[in-house]
């Protein structure tokens, strides 16, 4: 069982940045793979961006790719989201998420755990 918390959302004006972190509980954190999805009222949850358990391999929803950052740090057992440039489309609650098949993935149905999301709204 794994349990993640986010937290760093927040209220900021568009161009600027927010970090996102998620601390997740257990001893095999370093074995999941994690990502970050999102979630804007009356949307569906999106994918915005993975790593792999080792952070050798990330990848990107294009609409992130160039101002988003995932990194990890397995010491700590938490992942991160440096978010720059951001845009008032960014708004929603961000989701971390953990996949315990270690490689990750852009499908939101491949992830085991769950935490309960961090706002993010950017003003124009």
């Amino acid at each position: 069982q794994v349990q993640l918390v986010e937290s760093g959302g927040g209220l900021v004006q568009a161009g600027g940045s927010l970090r996102l972190s998620c601390a997740a509980s257990g001893r095999t954190f370093s074995g999941y793979a994690m990502g970050w999805f999102r979630q804007a009222p009356g949307k569906e949850r999106e994918f915005v961006a993975a790593i792999n358990w080792s952070g050798g391999s990330t990848f990107y929803a294009d609409s992130v790719k160039g101002r988003f950052t995932i990194s990890r740090d397995n010491a700590w057992n938490t992942v991160y989201l440096q978010m720059n440039s951001l845009k008032p489309e960014d708004t929603a609650v961000y989701y971390c998420a953990a996949d315990k098949t270690g490689w990750g993935s852009m499908n939101l149905e491949r992830y085991d755990y769950w935490g309960q999301g961090t706002q993010v709204t950017v003003s124009s």
